[in-house]
């Protein structure tokens, strides 16, 4: 399998997701319709939030999408902002083996962690 291009969530409110990533990732969406919202993220990678109610099949699942930092101070920077933002925080930031990371849900619960690697991984 090549590298993904479009990661895609189910949601119950597009209006309220689309509006929810657009506040978090500060842009609006490259393509919108009744059903579906597209934003564009880094190096041609797209995320598409998909009205649950229009996909066929549904085959429900869940996801956890995981952004780089570049170091510990930026993940903790990251949750101030996205505190700022008023974004649900499940797990405040803390070091695990995997590295510095912070982990928060949209509005329909796709998980979203912010994660910087340990030094030297």
């Amino acid at each position: 399998m090549s590298a993904p291009t479009i990661i895609v969530f189910y949601v119950e409110n597009l209006t309220g997701s689309a509006e929810f990533y657009a506040r978090l990732l500060g842009r609006t969406p490259v393509d919108q319709s009744p059903a579906f919202a597209m934003f564009a993220l880094a190096e041609g990678v797209m995320l598409g939030l998909w009205s649950r109610a229009s996909v066929r099949p549904d085959a429900g699942g869940g996801m956890e999408l995981v952004r780089m930092a570049e170091d510990a101070a930026a993940v903790d920077a990251t949750h101030a902002d996205w505190q700022a933002l008023g974004v649900h925080v499940l797990q405040p930031p803390q070091d695990m083996e995997f590295g510095r990371n912070f982990l928060a849900v949209d509005p329909d619960g796709n998980r979203l962690r912010v994660l910087a690697a340990p030094a030297g991984a």
